[in-house]
């Protein structure tokens, strides 16, 4: 943020709530650059080049992976929040580490391992990939000798942790009275929680949704599951494409469809600046205490926020519920199944490592758990391919040949 002075309802990391541990401050980097640098050389991060978005790695070496969604999330960010001079820093390292807990095989993966917990344990809090994601960077990450995790901010943790059930969050405000969890207890009749995250969370949630809506169009068009006259229909895209054909009326194929894409984000950008400013004005909050205190303010105008939701519901329809992902998502989640009951009746399948974090193992730096929660974590931290390739060495036959 050289040069460029905070406004006071940014987040300052001289005023940061601090770390779980306390450390000494760098000599030449704030404490939201020293987390997002902690991503960035965290095990889970590396992975997510592995993990997928809708079409599985093995599928196509173009097709987005979490890494660059993350990294397009953190692009996004970064430029809104320069703009409305919020905390670029802290925005990057949110972005960054969003989908660090996300399972092999996108959302079919979280589907099916939220299923095996719960149909294991019925009372099981079932696995949330949000919470997924903080966990990794409190407890599962081992770099430092002194402590699990990678020990971040508050306000880092607080924009990771974006959603979490009120069971959840009250187990872990057991542990941690005021913290990251606090506000999903006391929730609004519409089940929203009553106090809000500060600026740069909401930043990095909303760039999250107009990230993936973007490049979900991109690989349905070129997976061949989506084509330019369905997305006629979605009056975001169609605007766009007119728009592009006026000025260059020959313009065919990829350049087609990348510049209508680009004009796409760059409306979506400028419209939550001016209705995130105009939200601003109105609310006239003067600190992070007092933003915790509103309403959500960074946001889309009504008309963009309606156009979003329709694009969302197009891809829902047309893309995410298309028969060949469909067919995929089915293979993916029995994979996960067989994995998650195979760990169960022989942890020995394990790497040692887990078999030592069950229950009972008491050290200082003990993540201790019960089985079906280490066994979760061990799945949820795999690769596509090495979920794959598991779960062919225990089954004896491979789900997906190609990988």
């Amino acid at each position: 943020m050289a040069g460029m002075t905070l406004a006071p309802y940014a987040c300052d990391p001289a005023l940061s709530r601090g770390r779980r541990y306390p450390e000494a401050p760098a000599p030449t980097r704030s404490d939201f650059q020293r987390d997002r640098d902690r991503i960035v050389h965290s095990t889970a991060f590396r992975r997510l080049v592995y993990k997928t978005q809708v079409f599985l790695n093995h599928e196509g070496d173009l097709f987005r992976t979490r890494l660059t969604h993350s990294l397009e999330v953190a692009q996004l960010g970064r430029s809104i929040a320069r703009t409305l001079r919020l905390n670029e820093d802290l925005v990057e390292a949110i972005a960054l580490a969003h989908d660090l807990g996300h399972t092999p095989f996108g959302h079919a993966g979280q589907d099916a391992l939220n299923a095996c917990l719960k149909n294991f344990n019925p009372q099981s809090a079932g696995f949330e990939h949000n919470l997924q994601s903080l966990r990794v960077v409190d407890w599962l990450e081992e770099r430092y000798p002194a402590y699990n995790g990678l020990n971040l901010t508050f306000e880092t943790r607080e924009g990771i942790l974006k959603h979490c059930s009120r069971r959840n969050a009250r187990h872990m405000e057991a542990r941690e009275p005021g913290g990251v969890a606090s506000r999903f207890i006391e929730q609004t009749s519409a089940g929203l929680p009553c106090r809000q995250p500060g600026l740069e969370a909401q930043l990095a949630n909303l760039a999250d949704e107009i990230a993936y809506n973007a490049h979900d169009i991109d690989d349905g068009v070129r997976s061949g599951l989506l084509s330019l006259a369905q997305l006629e229909d979605v009056a975001l895209f169609s605007q766009y494409r007119r728009e592009t054909l006026l000025q260059y009326p020959g313009l065919r194929g990829r350049r087609l469809l990348f510049e209508v894409i680009r004009r796409m984000l760059s409306a979506q950008v400028y419209d939550v600046i001016g209705a995130t400013r105009l939200a601003l004005q109105e609310a006239a909050p003067t600190s992070v205490p007092a933003v915790r205190q509103l309403p959500p303010l960074v946001c889309f105008s009504r008309e963009m926020a309606l156009q979003s939701a329709s694009l969302k519901h197009f891809l829902l329809q047309n893309l995410y519920r298309h028969p060949q992902v469909v067919q995929t998502t089915q293979a993916a989640q029995q994979v996960v199944r067989d994995l998650f009951k195979a760990y169960m009746g022989d942890p020995a399948q394990m790497p040692q490592a887990h078999i030592d974090r069950f229950d009972g193992i008491d050290t200082p730096r003990a993540t201790g758990a019960k089985p079906e929660r280490v066994v979760a974590d061990y799945i949820a931290g795999m690769t596509d391919r090495f979920a794959a390739r598991e779960h062919e060495r225990l089954m004896g036959h491979a789900v997906f040949s190609e990988l």
